[in-house]
């Protein structure tokens, strides 16, 4: 099975960002944050558990009748 050469790109950049923090999650993690912080990207929080969301379309509708 060949691989798609942007998968195969992809995963490559990720071994060697892991390789750099000696394959530590917690390090991978900080610096990913560190880098949103830098960068100034707008990262979105859920809505807390229990809480509706503001769009009834995106609500769950697993039960809802068709």
């Amino acid at each position: 099975m060949t691989l798609d050469p942007i998968l195969r790109d992809v995963r490559k950049a990720r071994e060697r960002h892991a390789a750099q923090f000696n394959f530590d999650l917690k390090a991978i993690f900080a610096d990913l944050k560190r880098t949103e912080r830098r960068r100034g990207s707008k990262v979105l929080e859920p809505p807390p558990k229990g809480e509706a969301l503001p769009n009834p379309a995106l609500q769950r509708t697993r039960f809802a009748r068709r």
